[in-house]
């Protein structure tokens, strides 16, 4: 086990994490927003697209160059950019038009839950006891988020989108097993060369499906551009600079903010009602998480 002392978190790393939560946890309202306009395959490619091209701009007046692409880099690219963007984004898109946008964003809480059995099988992470009644307290939370949608399952649209959400945040945990294992290269890089991959089938399938998209208006329309733009591209930066002055375990904390910035924004701006098993899943994973990161949390505030 490394005994590297863990980075120690300026002002600047705290205002940095809690500005990520915010916009993080706010991208599901605005998906639903941009749902007003655009059907979700639009809103799933669109994003994609934007953030593609948005980091593939930032490549050259940051520095930074595509290095070789190795065997071994092409196949983490492939799977990191079908299971972090093509697949999560079209799930999430399509499960939003069903759905509260609060809902996605606790499903998304989920995401360091399924890492964990994830990393035991396919990484050098074991899932130790305590890991484990963790992961089984925040799949409790899970249960009650979708429990009334599994017995209506085969009815409706709505059942199958809750799963579509979870599911995505199952996509989600497999793009970071899959990211531990990638080959070395730059942050930014792999997030502009995912986000291509994940564009790639999703623009023929966009026209196939919803033909060439118009402009729907300053609220759909600015809601698109601000998904690729924002939460995609300008996001990854943020997120590269708080990995790099403050560490990995650090930026975990995201995870504890994005569900409840996903509820305050859902039921304020959309006015979404939120019944009592969203609170009560939301309090099960929060307490899931802790417990399966209890020793990595201790450290960091220790050296906070």
């Amino acid at each position: 086990m490394s005994t590297t002392a863990l980075p120690t978190p300026t002002a600047s790393s705290w205002f940095n994490i809690a500005l990520l939560g915010f916009v993080w946890g706010g991208t599901f309202m605005v998906m639903a927003i941009a749902l007003e306009g655009y059907p979700p395959m639009t809103v799933a490619c669109a994003r994609t697209v934007l953030g593609a091209l948005g980091l593939l701009a930032l490549l050259p007046l940051t520095g930074r160059k595509i290095p070789k692409i190795t065997p071994s880099l092409a196949r983490s690219i492939l799977w990191i950019g079908l299971f972090s963007t093509a697949i999560p984004f079209v799930l999430l898109s399509w499960g939003l038009s069903h759905v509260p946008s609060a809902f996605a964003g606790v499903s998304m809480a989920a995401v360091p839950l399924f890492v964990l059995p994830l990393a035991h099988f396919f990484s050098d992470e074991k899932l130790i006891p305590r890991r484990l009644i963790g992961v089984l307290i925040g799949f409790c939370g899970a249960l009650v988020l979708i429990g009334p949608g599994l017995a209506n399952l085969g009815q409706g649209n709505e059942p199958l989108a809750q799963v579509a959400c979870l599911t995505a945040a199952l996509c989600y945990a497999i793009s970071s097993t899959a990211t531990r294992r990638c080959p070395p290269i730059d942050p930014m890089v792999l997030s502009a060369l995912s986000l291509l991959v994940g564009a790639m089938p999703l623009v023929p399938l966009m026209l196939l499906i919803d033909g060439v998209p118009s402009w729907e208006g300053a609220r759909a329309g600015g809601a698109i551009l601000f998904l690729g733009l924002i939460p995609t591209a300008a996001a990854t930066l943020l997120r590269i600079q708080v990995i790099q002055t403050a560490g990995s375990v650090f930026m975990t904390l995201v995870n504890y903010q994005v569900p409840i910035w996903s509820m305050v924004f859902g039921a304020v701006v959309l006015s979404e009602e939120l019944p009592l098993r969203f609170y009560v899943a939301l309090v099960l994973v929060l307490i899931g998480l802790a417990v399966s990161q209890w020793n990595s949390l201790r450290r960091l505030f220790q050296s906070a």
